[in-house]
């Protein structure tokens, strides 16, 4: 009965009727896990990987756990699982959007607005690793508009790779304070030896960034040590890939729509034209060598508002246990 409770309990999390920002940068993905709760590690997301300049055209991330941070005040709006691990860290975070064309100096109605945004991130990991469970919690604040230098970002690495400058980011969406909670649930649903895992994968976002629920599944294959253990592998070298797909219903995205609460922004994208539903699948390859942490991702998101296209961009993560 418990076990038939706790598939129930899975597939209700993916089909709840999934109210996004789609899914970007996600340092707290089960896949990710290095077996240790004191780390930092950097990611970097730019669409040039796959030759392409516009929609979601950068982002940044940069983390820090530590056990020292159980003292943050903000880890009491956290949840926490029954008889867990925990890992309490930090990141900043920066994304920049633009549209097809940097060449104008109108704005291109029709197409993605610029936009930028940082904001600075507390997050608990809880991992049950009788049950195979993870729970993940994050609160996020920070600014989207010129404020976040996305256009200050964006021209600097054209002047690094020698391409053209930038035009139109005066249109970009104005000023506005961020705030944002979530909460991520994965749970392991299958596993073959150290070779091959599925987990399912669920998340709950609410706030000013966006309010969204997207579920989907996920696949790993390879020499992997499995996040849902406790039991210490002596295995120190992993390279392993993953393959994931999530699905998501929109409710609102700062990024296209403007602020929530600075409605002045010059251009956005109307309420009526966002798609509902969106499709992203992000796969990748990440090697573990005792304490480093290497990661290329890439990722494809379909249409995100009645005029755009699918769109698509690759990641690196750097990471160290310390």
């Amino acid at each position: 009965m418990k076990n038939l409770l706790e598939k129930y309990y899975t597939v209700c999390l993916l089909l709840l009727p999934l109210l996004s920002f789609s899914q970007r940068i996600d340092n707290t993905a089960a896949f990710r896990d290095l077996k240790s709760n004191n780390y930092f590690r950097f990611h970097y997301d730019n669409d040039y990987f796959t030759a392409t300049d516009h929609y979601y055209t950068q982002g940044g991330n940069f983390e820090l756990a530590s056990p020292k941070l159980i003292k943050n005040p903000i880890n009491n709006l956290f949840k926490k699982l029954k008889n867990s691990e925990q890992k309490y860290g930090l990141s900043i975070e920066l994304m920049g959007f633009a549209p097809t064309s940097l060449k104008s100096d109108k704005i291109l109605y029709g197409d993605r607005p610029f936009s930028a945004a940082i904001m600075l991130k507390s997050f608990l990991i809880s991992t049950d690793t009788i049950h195979k469970t993870k729970l993940s919690s994050a609160l996020s604040i920070g600014i989207i508009g010129p404020g976040a230098l996305g256009k200050e970002m964006q021209t600097k690495f054209h002047e690094w790779i020698h391409d053209e400058i930038p035009h139109g980011w005066q249109y970009q969406i104005k000023n506005d304070i961020l705030l944002n909670y979530e909460i991520a649930h994965e749970k392991q649903l299958y596993k073959f030896h150290n070779l091959l895992a599925l987990n399912s994968n669920a998340k709950l976002r609410l706030g000013t960034v966006n309010t969204n629920i997207s579920g989907g599944l996920t696949t790993t294959l390879g020499k992997i040590n499995f996040p849902f253990t406790s039991v210490k592998n002596k295995n120190d070298f992993q390279i392993y890939g993953y393959l994931q797909g999530l699905v998501s219903i929109i409710g609102y995205d700062t990024s296209l729509q403007g602020g929530l609460f600075n409605r002045k922004s010059p251009y956005v994208i109307a309420n009526s034209d966002i798609d509902r539903f969106t499709f992203q699948t992000n796969y990748g390859i990440i090697i573990q060598y005792k304490a480093l942490y290497l990661e290329y991702s890439r990722s494809e998101l379909s249409r995100e508002f009645k005029t755009g296209d699918p769109h698509k961009w690759g990641g690196i993560r750097i990471g160290h246990k310390l």
